[in-house]
């Protein structure tokens, strides 16, 4: 057992349901991780700052192909995945090497096992408000195990190849990604199982019911079809005077050269919009060829492409950059 501040090693499935039941600690979070993998080892560290930041919590690392009877029971297939339990209940979950994520979990979900009891209707408010902007993401929104490009599951995949059939146009929310949204989720549609198809945030429903719609052919009024690419890449260009596509967003850049371009932004104090390449492969890859630009970040005003970070480098030196920002070079 680890003390306050440091991270506890589980070795067997025994070692881990001891830390899960630990008197006095609501929130346990476990880092399933691989020694060969170097962004487990990267967010190992983010795990030590972290435990010393919210002593109240146990941090805990499983070598996740040294105690396969655990990965298994909890779905881990890739690493690093983060798991979060309270009372030693699964309440989340986060896939992947995101450190400001798991830096937002950990203090969401300390500071709530901290309330008292009588906040359970807010958090049940919030929740909903939450579910309720995610099916309205987008006209058509689909909640699955994993990705459209990786689904971790046989339904989800079936689901995406019928939709992708039929040209239709759809976000998705994977539900591995959060578990209170993936349990929150059934109770809100009543709907007890995944993938879970929405259209103009109502429920169509699962699997068996897109496969109704599609031998009945009412599937292609339901849905919107989806915009072919150049005309998508065109709106989203043009979706603000000034648009930077990056990787991440204004909160959380996800690399250096999109960090820097957004501080240079900043300091002009003009109005900008976002767009997250790595959320979206299609506009990632379809963007370098429209624009002939085969790097992001990428500034675009009024519709057209100004370049990349050396360029607004350039500009910002030569004291270009704000009149252009403006629309008045």
């Amino acid at each position: 057992m680890a003390a306050a501040g440091a991270v506890a090693a589980a070795g067997s499935a025994q070692q881990l349901g001891q830390l899960l039941r630990q008197p006095g600690r609501s929130l346990v979070v476990v880092h399933f991780w691989a020694p060969w993998a170097p962004q487990c080892v990267q967010m190992n560290e983010v795990m030590a700052t972290l435990a010393k930041e919210h002593t109240q919590v146990t941090f805990v690392t499983l070598e996740a192909e040294a105690v396969p009877e655990v990965s298994e029971k909890y779905e881990i297939s890739s690493v690093p995945t983060f798991l979060f339990f309270k009372n030693s209940q699964k309440v989340d979950r986060l896939d992947g090497a995101h450190a400001p994520e798991l830096t937002k979990k950990v203090q969401r979900h300390a500071s709530s096992s901290s309330v008292s009891a009588g906040s359970n209707d807010s958090t049940k408010e919030d929740l909903t408000a939450r579910l309720k902007k995610l099916i309205n993401a987008a006209p058509c929104m689909l909640f699955m195990k994993g990705s459209p490009k990786e689904p971790r599951c046989g339904f989800s995949k079936q689901m995406v190849e019928i939709l992708n059939k039929h040209g239709i146009s759809f976000s998705s929310f994977d539900i591995f990604s959060d578990e209170e949204v993936r349990q929150g989720l059934k109770t809100y549609s009543n709907w007890p199982t995944y993938p879970q198809l929405y259209v103009a945030g109502e429920l169509i429903g699962g699997l068996d019911i897109i496969k109704e719609l599609e031998a009945s052919g009412e599937l292609d009024t339901i849905c919107p079809k989806a915009q072919k690419l150049e005309d998508r890449l065109k709106t989203l260009i043009n979706k603000a005077p000034v648009m930077l596509f990056m990787k991440g967003n204004k909160q959380t850049a996800k690399c250096g050269f999109s960090k820097q371009i957004i501080e240079i932004i900043n300091n002009t104090g003009v109005d900008y919009e976002t767009f997250d390449i790595l959320e979206d492969e299609e506009v990632r890859q379809g963007l370098k060829t429209y624009s002939n630009w085969p790097t992001y970040p990428q500034l675009y005003v009024k519709g057209e492409l100004v370049g990349g970070l050396d360029i607004v480098k350039e500009l910002k030196e030569n004291g270009e950059l704000l009149p252009i920002l403006k629309g008045e070079n």
